[in-house]
């Protein structure tokens, strides 16, 4: 493979890839994908259909299976760090393979809380040699401030982007948007905080609420395991503000 492309797609909504994204797609040969299984297969058919709206000319899909992970590890970093070893061993194998430019197809952002990126790096230092460049895109972060019609920070006020362990972890200490929470729990949270919360942003089955977390955090947890027990997957994301005046820690 002579080039690869990172390209950023948004977060649901095919309308949300950039003009930028669909030169570097109509560009490419063959197009990787991780495989993440049956449960996840509407994700599939959403990126194909990205591909058949987006790119006129003839180009491949390989799909790459996604190694399996520990989802309740004792030591969370290095089970990560394992799995991106073998998930670049897995791509590094289909590079090989590949003439001409490839790429990989990134919900939201590359940059943002996804793997690809150091991925791609350690393919390279395994000694696989290619170019590569990234195509920037819509953040469930933006997706979610735009579908709420809200702005994310307030004036003169910081933003926490953090995950739902962390948020655990340290507690509410700025204003904060959560991603990756497997199991959104606010009860430590001071009541009359705010929340917004939005699942399948730009997808059909958008869902969105919002309010005092005293008032929606109930409500939340329930329209979240009805939707992922329907769905058998769920990608969601959450701003909370934490009430004026309160002193932080």
């Amino acid at each position: 493979m002579q080039k690869l492309y990172v390209i950023g797609i948004g977060a649901g909504d095919p309308d949300q890839v950039t003009v930028q994204a669909i030169k570097a797609m109509n560009a490419v040969d063959v197009f990787f994908v991780v495989d993440k299984g049956a449960q996840k297969r509407e994700l599939a058919e959403l990126r194909a259909r990205i591909l058949t709206e987006h790119v006129t000319g003839p180009y491949r899909v390989v799909e790459v299976p996604d190694p399996p992970r520990e989802r309740t590890p004792t030591d969370y970093v290095q089970t990560v760090d394992d799995w991106h070893d073998r998930r670049a061993t897995a791509l590094a194998v289909e590079f090989a393979r590949t003439a001409g430019t490839g790429a990989i197809l990134v919900w939201g952002d590359p940059a943002l809380y996804d793997s690809t990126l150091r991925i791609v790096e350690r393919v390279l230092a395994g000694g696989t040699r290619f170019d590569y460049q990234v195509i920037p895109g819509v953040t469930s972060v933006a997706a979610l401030a735009a579908r709420h019609r809200i702005v994310l920070n307030r004036v003169g006020e910081p933003v926490q982007l953090t995950t739902g362990r962390r948020l655990r972890e340290d507690g509410l200490t700025h204003d904060a948007v959560v991603m990756l929470d497997a199991d959104p729990d606010f009860a430590a949270l001071p009541p009359d905080s705010q929340v917004w919360w939005g699942a399948y942003l730009g997808m059909p089955d958008e869902t969105l609420i919002a309010g005092r977390v005293a008032e929606v955090a109930e409500r939340i947890r329930d329209v979240r395991s009805e939707l992922r027990a329907r769905k058998g997957w769920i990608m969601d994301t959450y701003l909370l503000r934490r009430p004026l005046g309160r002193p932080r820690g």
